[in-house]
């Protein structure tokens, strides 16, 4: 800028330091560069992504939780390995990760693989929202060589604690996300930072084209963040919608996709002001040497596991399309639905689907198991009466929209900002009539229980995955419920077991749901 002294003028040169971020969030467990439903090779995975990062000194590299949860090799590693170094941690290190936040599926098998986890890890831990894990820390300030001061903190989403097993909460005290970032900024504020940074495992509650509301929570509050707080950069994650290159109120933000597909680039300028680049990366086409060769091994002890026949079905179940699938029903919701309903005894049973199902064949091996059922849901019973039940099935029929000449799409809702085909239920046990003809939220026309349409006074026990039945998707109705029973197995297991116990199996082809358009 251009000053005056004593009748002169002379230039003033503000010194620009620049910071390179590479970003990486919701890996869940996706470590190789394979596919694990088919055992094939695939341009993916963390060991691709660190092969591009650099450090030139002036380099942060963060990741935004939910790494240890998610894939085939997590499941083996956690059910099979569990007296091994903490492979998440070892790949973070090898990634030369600085910095880390917790993510809601990190919380899955409990405080004590946490702080397994974050022991063997390298980079710190950034959470001001969670307290109770030995090795988590509220805010950190790092001198990079060029002596730009960067205050960082990270949040997790605290929907947490409505998703997540008590026992597997127990001693962890979980506050609001927002607030805890709000604190946390103070705090860094105070420290004379030159750029402050928020990891937030937590995504964006508005459409980022048009800014409409897209949730009734606050499960995401990354706009709110970014307009009501003065973070330079908000890192998100949780929703893995792909976002770059985005400034929201001032405030740097961006995020990566699931299962290590891509990660993020950011190049930061600060001098008389910040501005901020970001940009998606595909991975590699080869991992980081170090990493193939610590992975290589355990990758083929995995595969070993995956592949054992452990039982015999009467029909191969093979995916169609999600919406033909809603449509005419799934016989591997079916299977999964008389596995629960045998695990718990309920009377009725309901399970989703995850937007990508690989089925079974015949013979069924665990690899067939993991990789069709790939929630780490555990299996919950409530109490339903007539009311609640036709509440739950209405969001169900809700995925359905009927379009021009009478055909069915899916409904937009459960398309953007994400897709989630698997907040759509299949229930087994009554037999429902949905007439789409009808509006939404009432659409439901029949509820048959046992040949005769369920009376309003008749309790029944259903059971449905943990995730369901703290009322994510849209089913808040199953929190007006009593609880009947918990069980902590987790429900892959559970198919292990009854695919081990009963061998040749003769999977329920009832459908249930009748659908009139």
């Amino acid at each position: 800028s251009l000053r005056m002294a004593q009748g002169y003028y002379y230039e003033r040169i503000t010194m620009q330091r620049k910071l390179t971020i590479y970003y990486t969030s919701d890996v869940h467990g996706y470590f190789s560069p394979v596919d694990y439903a088919s055992g094939k090779s695939a341009q993916s995975g963390l060991a691709n992504c660190i092969n591009g990062f650099a450090n030139d000194g002036n380099t942060l590299i963060i990741d935004g939780g939910d790494i240890l949860q998610g894939s085939p090799l997590t499941y083996y590693l956690y059910s099979q390995r569990r007296d091994g170094d903490c492979v998440p941690a070892r790949l973070l290190n090898l990634g030369g990760y600085d910095f880390v936040t917790l993510g809601n599926h990190d919380f899955n098998y409990g405080k004590a693989e946490i702080e397994r986890y974050l022991r063997e890890l390298d980079a710190v831990c950034l959470c001001a929202n969670i307290g109770g894990i030995a090795g988590v820390r509220r805010i950190a300030v790092v001198t990079l060589q060029n002596g730009l001061r960067v205050g960082l903190t990270g949040v997790t989403t605290h929907f947490v604690s409505q998703w997540e097993q008590p026992a597997n909460l127990d001693g962890i005290t979980v506050t609001d996300a927002f607030t805890a970032a709000a604190e946390a900024y103070a705090e860094l504020q105070q420290q004379q930072v030159d750029l402050t940074v928020c990891i937030y495992h937590g995504g964006f509650e508005n459409d980022l084209r048009t800014g409409a509301p897209l949730y009734t929570t606050d499960e995401n509050q990354g706009c709110r963040i970014c307009n009501e707080l003065g973070f330079d950069i908000l890192l998100a994650g949780h929703q893995h919608m792909p976002v770059e290159n985005l400034c929201l109120n001032g405030t740097y933000t961006c995020q990566p996709p699931d299962k290590a597909a891509a990660y993020i680039r950011m190049d930061v300028t600060v001098g008389d002001t910040i501005t901020a680049e970001s940009r998606l990366c595909r991975p590699s086409e080869q991992p980081l040497p170090a990493a193939e060769e610590y992975l290589a091994p355990i990758d083929k002890e995995t595969s070993a596991w995956l592949d054992r026949p452990v039982g015999h079905l009467d029909t191969a179940l093979t995916p169609s399309d999600p919406l033909d699938m809603a449509l005419n029903g799934s016989l591997i919701a079916n299977f999964f639905n008389q596995v629960q309903l045998e695990a718990s005894g309920a009377d009725i049973s309901c399970a989703s689907l995850a937007n990508t199902v690989r089925g079974f064949d015949k013979n069924v091996t665990v690899r067939d198991i993991v990789s069709t059922y790939i929630f780490p849901n555990t299996l919950v019973t409530l109490a339903v009466n007539r009311a609640q039940l036709k509440r739950a099935l209405e969001r169900s029929a809700e995925y359905f929209t009927l379009v021009a000449d009478g055909q069915i799409s899916v409904s937009e809702s459960f398309l953007h900002p994400i897709v989630q085909h698997f907040n759509y239920d299949y229930i087994s046990g009554v037999n429902v009539t949905f007439d789409l003809r009808r509006p939404v939220g009432d659409r439901v026309t029949s509820i048959l229980w046992h040949g005769e349409e369920l009376d309003d006074t008749r309790s029944l026990s259903l059971c449905m995955n943990n995730y369901r039945a703290s009322g994510a998707g849209g089913y808040g109705v199953y929190t007006e419920c009593g609880v009947l029973r918990e069980q902590p197995t987790e429900i892959a297991e559970l198919i292990i077991d009854y695919v081990l116990r009963h061998k040749d199996i003769t999977v329920d082809k009832t459908k249930w749901l009748n659908i009139i358009y």
